[in-house]
């Protein structure tokens, strides 16, 4: 009962708009980008003036990689350092911004495919932080985080992110974080100011022709895409946010790339806005 009590306390709370609010992907990087002005988080700056002003936010991080499915449901959700070796000014950095119980009960009942959890231990890790704030930086808009179910194939984020499409009509932001093409093992230190190897290029592009042709299907089925995909996606995390960007995508919605940027070699900041 007390999930029901939540449910509707959010509902009321937040009623339908007569728009639908936009979808992003986010091209991460670097936690640096959380704290550094730099071409990547002046244009999370500028796109957060652009949009509707969000009644929460919704992060799928990278970095919250799971065994099912899981949302914070905590007050305020602690700034997690998942990192090493960086700057002490980094690990000093406190992101206050509230959760919301209400609405990780709401979404938790919208994802009829997935008994999700709800966590009061997790936080917001730099795939949230490190954007969100750069764009909301007086932290007074409800951020949560939902994970990724790391036994599950892309189909099934895919589909499962399209089970939230009615948060978007009610202002929720819902950010994908990862990066399309990343593959550290090969990163070339030398190229951080820009520049990818020959293969990273060719699946950026791919990735971007397939997106912005509304062509999900071997987006979905990455692995089809030949020995130059499983270099850009060793491991599927920081590819998996992108499903659900997709996946929440309406028919005829407008699609635009922003931060298009190729960086030591095996990484890419390209990223995506729908609507």
């Amino acid at each position: 009962m007390t999930g029901l009590s939540s449910f509707k306390s959010f509902s009321s709370a937040l009623p339908l708009r007569d728009y639908t609010m936009p979808v992003l992907f986010v091209g991460h990087g670097s936690p640096m980008n959380g704290i550094e002005d730099n071409e990547f988080s002046a244009t999370w700056t500028a796109i957060a003036k652009d949009i509707p002003q969000p009644a929460a936010v919704l992060v799928v991080s990278a970095h919250w990689f799971t065994k099912g499915t899981h949302i914070t449901a905590m007050d305020f959700p602690q700034t997690i350092h998942d990192f090493g070796g960086f700057p002490q000014e980094l690990f000093e950095v406190v992101y206050p911004a509230p959760g919301s119980a209400d609405l990780a009960a709401e979404t938790a009942g919208l994802l009829t495919s997935a008994n999700v959890g709800l966590d009061h231990d997790w936080g917001l890790d730099h795939g949230a932080w490190t954007v969100v704030r750069h764009m909301y930086p007086d932290a007074s808009i409800p951020v949560l985080q939902l994970s990724i179910d790391y036994t599950k194939d892309a189909r099934y984020h895919y589909d499962l992110a399209g089970e939230l499409s009615l948060l978007r009509r009610k202002g929720v932001l819902i950010l994908g974080s990862g990066n399309m093409v990343h593959n550290l093992r090969m990163v070339d230190w030398r190229m951080m100011d820009g520049g990818g190897y020959d293969w990273a290029l060719q699946m950026n592009d791919q990735f971007k022709s397939l997106i912005l042709n509304n062509e999900h299907r071997p987006l979905i089925d990455f692995q089809s895409l030949g020995k130059e995909a499983m270099l850009a996606i060793p491991t599927p995390e920081h590819y998996l946010p992108l499903m659900y960007t997709l996946g929440l995508k309406n028919d005829n919605e407008p699609v635009s790339l922003f931060n298009d940027k190729a960086l030591g070699g095996s990484l890419t900041m390209t990223s995506v806005k729908v609507g």
